[in-house]
């Protein structure tokens, strides 16, 4: 498997934030830096850049806790799956890249 399709992600963001956003208990992170993320996001996602992804260690304390991750194009989200994983999150999932969200945006002012 080469390098490119470690982090390929065949996941549909669409079905996948509604599936969040009825999950008990549910984060959605948004691992892109604060400017993508102030730029648009999707709503009630949480803003943990991929150079930071480790303080998800002290903010979701429950390795249980269902995760949804998200960037631009699933790259770092993909990234931060990896990471999460080999930190004993047993419920967390890359959703992919924002560029495929059909939704709104969140844009700060």
């Amino acid at each position: 498997m080469g390098l490119f399709n470690l982090f390929r992600n065949s996941a549909d963001i669409n079905k996948l934030v509604d599936e969040a956003h009825q999950t008990d208990r549910a984060v959605i992170i948004d691992v892109r830096t604060p400017e993508e993320f102030a730029g648009g996001h999707i709503e009630g996602a949480y803003n943990i850049p991929l150079d930071r992804i480790d303080i998800t260690l002290q903010v979701v304390k429950d390795k249980n806790t269902p995760l949804y991750l998200y960037c631009r194009s699933s790259a770092r989200s993909g990234q931060a799956l990896h990471y999460l994983q080999s930190e004993g999150y047993t419920n967390a999932l890359n959703m992919g890249g924002i560029m495929s969200w059909d939704g709104p945006v969140v844009q700060e002012s």
